[in-house]
């Protein structure tokens, strides 16, 4: 890493940091589900990113290259938390005792709804719903097929209406994951 940054990437990475840092934690807090997490994730990325600035401020699309390192960062920490969970599970089911399962809620939110999709699923809705993003610039943010984006898309959508207990369109979900995060659409 020991590479030395002129002022003008330097500048450059200020101005990209500051466009993109926020919409980057929208998604970290739409992936996880956490959001005290999401800041962490967005600037986690935005240094990795930093480490590559030659070879991310000369790629076709740098945004699309920040979300895909999001998204890896994202799958790493629900890995983790999911490793986590099965072994406190573990200890607690050696010793006897009743858990709940958490997974389980008494009332699914949209959010909850979310973290219930296997990743891919939750990552293209996330996109193509909550961020607008074409299926062309999900395919490039996740590293996918514009094919694989429509099917797990029109599946997550499908499951995501099935968990919600509804006939929820497209539309009301979309509406539903922004008011989850505040957020009015759109793209930058």
């Amino acid at each position: 890493m020991g590479t030395v940054v002129d002022d003008a990437a330097a500048v450059e990475f200020h101005d990209f940091f500051e466009r993109h840092y926020a919409e980057l934690a929208r998604l970290a807090h739409m992936l996880t589900g956490e959001a005290d997490a999401a800041d962490d994730l967005a600037a986690d990325a935005l240094l990795a990113l930093w480490h590559r600035w030659d070879r991310v401020r000369a790629a076709d699309h740098p945004v699309a290259y920040a979300r895909g390192v999001l998204a890896n960062l994202a799958r790493t920490r629900i890995r983790s938390a999911v490793r986590e969970r099965r072994r406190v599970a573990l200890f607690w089911s050696q010793r006897g005792e009743n858990v709940e399962n958490p997974d389980v809620p008494a009332v699914v939110d949209v959010q909850e709804a979310l973290r219930r999709l296997p990743f891919r699923k939750r990552a293209c809705v996330v996109l193509r719903h909550a961020f607008d993003l074409s299926e062309k610039d999900t395919a490039l943010a996740l590293g996918i097929s514009v094919g694989t984006v429509k099917s797990q898309t029109s599946k997550g959508m499908a499951e995501l209406q099935r968990l919600l207990g509804t006939r929820a369109a497209p539309r009301q979900v979309h509406a539903a994951m922004l008011r989850t995060t505040g957020e009015t659409g759109g793209r930058d």
